[in-house]
């Protein structure tokens, strides 16, 4: 085990005596009988009290392909933090010392990230073809966070706390630096930052047994991932997370993007952005007439509230753009559209009122819904040319980053290794 590793696989370890040897023998034998290059398998031990720290080390003694580590502070994060960061592997993983997912899924895991296909990498308990064994109470859990992430922060991964991932150590280099959690929201934290970036992560359906003697704190981990959830999502909208800059340097074009620059998804969500704007307009038309000497002043105010709302709606929802970095200059083009849309109402009006003077409200509503169909078109068109066209940061086709790990030959020889395991 002289050579440089290719792969690394961490085991974070809690007061984890009893089971740590059996963990990583049979690791070791796997990765022995189905890995044809140079590995290591680290133990991170956080803080244990009991005797896995001895544990570690006697592994560590007899068998050449393991290290240990120790930190002075719990926190599976804290743990593949610094073992991540000190690493000379290009591939760095990491799995549960409970081995609840099925080794058999370590390949497809690790072949994405080695062949350069992807940049991140997750087993999924969520995703098609999964079979799992657990409680109802942790499935509802499971799944009701998943929903949570992808209502507040556009996660489009499945699963976020599998303990069973791998990233590229180039990858890990950008983002561990922003990753603020030490403890079980670094998964969580890690992810969204790799799909903000414009990272591609892949997802492995995995075969997973609940572990019964499990430790985790269910209810005090739920909050801390909600307070996780809150300050992440702070941290996208206020600008401070640089995901841009890191999607300049190695992302790829994130898969919101993708499915925004298709012309029908845009149109989709346009139009129902836009029947939400237009009920909000007329809503409020009919709302302040009453009370108003004029139907322009009422229609100024209306439709000036339902095209801040329907710039805000179809830049995060129709083209995709989520942080907040040129929110205001957007919005400032969004009030240009504004006024094309008030001259074409206004006009309108003006010439409802010269056919038929003394119109009612009712009347005066419906010339407006007419106008704001004619107004729709020009709006798309600025939007999805001008307002919210969005900077290609490398070409569509860009190639897929090269791993250092791989020759080309061995490339080929890792793909059929992994088609024969999927075969079997």
């Amino acid at each position: 085990m002289s050579a440089r590793p290719v792969l690394d696989v961490v085991i974070p370890v809690h007061n984890e005596e009893q089971a740590l040897p059996a963990c990583v023998r049979r690791l070791a034998g796997h990765l022995h009988a189905t890995f044809p290059y140079p590995f290591r398998i680290t133990v991170a031990d956080n803080a244990s009290t009991d005797r896995t720290w001895e544990v570690a080390l006697g592994l560590a003694a007899s068998m050449p392909e393991v290290s240990a580590v120790h930190l002075d502070q719990k926190g599976r994060g804290r743990a593949l933090r610094a073992v991540w960061s000190a690493s000379e592997a290009p591939i760095l993983a990491y799995m549960d010392v409970d081995l609840s997912t099925d080794l058999d899924a370590l390949w497809p895991l690790v072949a994405p990230l080695m062949s350069g296909h992807s940049d991140v990498a997750i087993g999924s308990r969520l995703a098609r073809g999964a079979r799992v064994v657990r409680g109802a109470k942790r499935e509802v859990i499971s799944r009701a966070y998943n929903l949570i992430l992808r209502a507040a922060l556009g996660a489009r991964f499945s699963d976020a706390q599998c303990g069973f991932k791998a990233v590229r150590a180039d990858v890990a280099a950008e983002l561990l630096p922003l990753v603020e959690d030490p403890t079980w929201f670094f998964d969580t934290e890690l992810l969204v930052l790799a799909e903000r970036s414009g990272l591609r992560i892949h997802e492995v359906p995995v075969d997973w047994f609940d572990d019964p003697d499990s430790r985790v704190a269910i209810v005090q981990t739920a909050l801390d991932d909600l307070r996780g959830v809150r300050r992440v999502r702070r941290g996208l909208h206020s600008g401070r997370l640089p995901v841009e800059d890191i999607r300049a340097r190695i992302g790829r074009r994130p898969h919101e993007q993708q499915l925004a620059g298709r012309l029908v998804g845009q149109l989709w969500r346009f139009g129902g952005i836009g029947a939400a704007s237009t009920v909000l307009h007329l809503g409020l038309f009919a709302l302040l007439r009453p009370g108003l000497s004029s139907a322009q002043v009422a229609n100024v105010l209306a439709l000036f509230v339902a095209t801040v709302f329907n710039t805000a709606a179809n830049r995060r929802w129709t083209f995709g753009v989520r942080d907040r970095r040129g929110a205001g200059r957007q919005q400032a083009q969004g009030l240009l559209v504004f006024g094309i849309s008030l001259v074409t109402t206004s006009a309108t009006l003006g010439l409802l009122h010269a056919l038929a003077q003394g119109a009612g409200t009712g009347a005066q509503t419906l010339t407006i819904a007419v106008a704001n169909v004619i107004s729709t078109a020009v709006r798309f068109a600025a939007m999805r040319w001008w307002i919210f066209r969005p900077a290609e940061t490398s070409p569509p086709n860009a190639p897929i980053p090269s791993n250092p790990a791989l020759s080309g030959l061995e490339t080929t020889e890792l793909m059929r290794s992994v088609e024969g395991v999927r075969q079997a």
